[in-house]
């Protein structure tokens, strides 16, 4: 298993820029990874750009310089929504994609944002062992994508103005939601929706544009919507958004290495898990403390509240998400199986 001090010391063998081997006399493996979230360094900032750097560390010395890794934040190499079509076609390794991003592309991703059917992480993460997790992972490796690092996160609610807590809080608001099926139940309610990625929530906030904006507790801070806000409100204690965004690889470009390569990467990303599940964790606790200082109202989801989207859900997204193609009604059903 990954420990923090083994990280450590891999990362200060290291360069700064992560690209790690250069120089030597062995062929390396030169790998990029790209994402859309604010870059730091392997001990602070976005969690998700640590394990990004951790990944590329911990490959870079198992392999003994020869697997290199380079880290992109900001979708400084490629934009944001194009970064899963681009490991798709082998035009980029690696990415830590939130899932239903690519809900365009393949209608059948969106499972990774399904209001209401994931309701904490444990039961996120078990997805992985039980067959809705091989039914999506076959599915998406059919599709040229390799599922190394298995993220949840939960999720809460920055708004303008008033606290968003039951579905008829959002009746008139334009609120971003994250998925289709996240708009379909806010269309519902009585809202009207905004589909941009999180890292365009804060401009569409400031100018007014969204009046509301759901996303992860670790994207409501790393993006600052506590500058634009007056009212979160947490996912902590319980949420119906739960995304899945997990480090994803190319198949293409996996499959051209050779084997201790590939086990290499795969035994990382899956001991990187652990860190991913206590990273988003933290940051919902975080979240209530930055948005506090901020003077913000903070309200809080319970389970019975959480019912109501759910209901809402299962009525609208849950429903037409499983008509849309005989992979959807599959994983839909699996995913169901997977108590809370």
């Amino acid at each position: 298993m990954l420990t923090r001090r083994h990280l450590l010391t891999a990362a200060v063998a290291a360069p700064a820029i992560l690209r790690f081997g250069v120089g030597t006399a062995k062929a390396a493996t030169a790998l990029k990874i790209s994402h859309q979230f604010p870059g730091g360094t392997i001990d602070k900032g976005d969690f998700r750009d640590r394990l990004c750097r951790m990944f590329a560390a911990e490959v870079a010395k198992r392999s003994g310089g020869d697997i290199t890794a380079e880290v992109y934040p900001n979708s400084s190499l490629i934009k944001t929504t194009a970064q899963f079509s681009a490991m798709r076609k082998g035009a980029l390794d690696i990415s830590l994609y939130p899932m239903p991003y690519a809900g365009g592309e393949l209608p059948e991703t969106n499972i990774g944002l399904m209001p209401g059917l994931v309701t904490n992480y444990d039961q996120g993460l078990r997805w992985k062992k039980e067959p809705v997790g091989k039914a999506l992972s076959d599915f998406l490796a059919d599709k040229g994508i390799l599922l190394l690092t298995w993220v949840w996160q939960a999720g809460g609610v920055a708004s303008r103005s008033r606290p968003i807590v039951a579905p008829e809080d959002v009746k008139g608001m334009k609120v971003r939601g994250g998925s289709r099926e996240m708009d379909m139940v806010l269309q519902t309610a009585g809202a009207s929706v905004l589909s941009v990625p999180s890292n365009e929530i804060y401009a569409a906030m400031q100018t007014g544009a969204c009046d509301a904006g759901i996303t992860s507790s670790t994207s409501l801070i790393s993006f600052r919507l506590e500058e634009v806000s007056k009212a979160l409100t947490s996912g902590a204690g319980a949420s119906y958004w739960f995304m899945l965004e997990p480090l994803m690889m190319s198949k293409a470009i996996f499959d051209k290495l050779p084997k201790n390569h590939q086990d290499i990467i795969l035994a990382v990303g899956s001991e990187l898990e652990e860190f991913g599940k206590k990273g988003a964790q933290a940051d919902d606790i975080e979240v209530v403390k930055v948005y506090e200082k901020a003077g913000c109202k903070i309200a809080k989801l319970d389970t019975a509240t959480v019912g109501k989207w759910r209901d809402i859900a299962r009525d609208t997204a849950w429903k037409d998400y499983g008509a849309k193609t005989a992979t959807s009604a599959s994983l839909l059903k699996l995913a169901t199986n997977v108590s809370a």
